[in-house]
């Protein structure tokens, strides 16, 4: 072996040893403790990444969680009060209940209710349509029909009916994580307390317009005039902008705004039929 080989092995191992020692050194020097309890803690999380709880995945979640006292004002809506339970074991704290949420689409705008009055030849996209057009109906506020929603969705919850032209939610599969309500640029979609049975009653309609040009851009379309507001006894429905507001952690789901709306704009979903309608409607015929 020559001389000059020698001296060029030996260089570059000195090279590589002086390179190690600065290495280890830089890293001790700007090592970054982490608390074993964030790996814990994200352990217990179902992973999903949705940033339905607020943070932007699992690993913040769990981040906050560690560095806070508390749980509170942290949950995560995709594991739900048996992921929290683990979650407050981990950090030895109380743990928080949350009422279940479920996505509801406030538009009942179908096909038959809102009939075409253009055809929009643009990016099939909700956010892109939304930005130069207003919809392919008189009504301003609706449901564009091209599924962002469903797209945003990451557990199968959302799916478009061909039929409506409306995506439909599967409460089953419904996490409550927010995305569709993110994705929609014409917030239509809202995240509603969960009630046995999957049972709702809420407005569908977002048109702020006055009654007689909300109507006409959509038959169903809640026209403000407030019936609802004055028939409701426990204080769950407010009028604003036009527009009537069902809270759901008001409703005592007495169905009497149901029976009340001029124009079909509030919806009762899941309920058993109403047989003292039906008897009050025939005697009604015979008389």
């Amino acid at each position: 072996m020559s001389v000059t080989l020698i001296y060029t092995v030996l260089t570059i191992s000195a090279i590589g040893v002086a390179s190690a020692v600065i290495l280890f050194f830089v890293a001790r020097k700007f090592h970054v403790f982490e608390d074993p309890r964030i790996e814990e803690v994200e352990q217990e999380l179902p992973s999903a990444n949705c940033g339905g709880c607020g943070f932007a995945g699992c690993h913040a979640f769990a981040e906050a969680v560690v560095t806070s006292e508390s749980l509170s004002g942290k949950y995560c809506p995709v594991g739900g009060a048996d992921v929290m339970k683990k979650v407050a074991g981990v950090m030895h704290l109380e743990a928080i209940s949350q009422t279940p949420r479920v996505a509801v689409l406030r538009c009942n705008g179908s096909c038959e209710h809102r009939p075409k009055t253009s055809n929009y030849e643009g990016a099939k996209t909700c956010a892109i349509a939304s930005m130069s057009f207003g919809g392919e109906t008189g009504c301003q506020f609706g449901c564009l029909s091209f599924g962002d929603c469903a797209v945003a969705c990451d557990f199968d919850a959302l799916h478009m009916n061909p039929a409506t032209g409306l995506p439909e939610v599967d409460d089953n599969k419904c996490t409550s994580c927010g995305a569709c309500v993110k994705a929609c640029p014409k917030f239509l979609f809202e995240l509603r307390k969960k009630a046995p049975k999957d049972r709702k009653i809420y407005v569908a309609c977002r048109n702020t317009e006055k009654g007689a040009t909300a109507k006409k851009a959509c038959n169903v379309a809640c026209i403000g005039c407030g019936k609802c507001e004055k028939e409701c006894a426990y204080d769950a429905i407010t009028i604003s902008n036009n527009l009537a507001f069902i809270d759901s952690d008001k409703c005592k789901f007495c169905r009497k705004c149901v029976s009340v709306c001029p124009t079909n704009s509030i919806l009762e979903i899941n309920f058993p039929p109403r047989k003292v309608k039906e008897e009050l409607n025939e005697s009604t015929e015979e008389a």
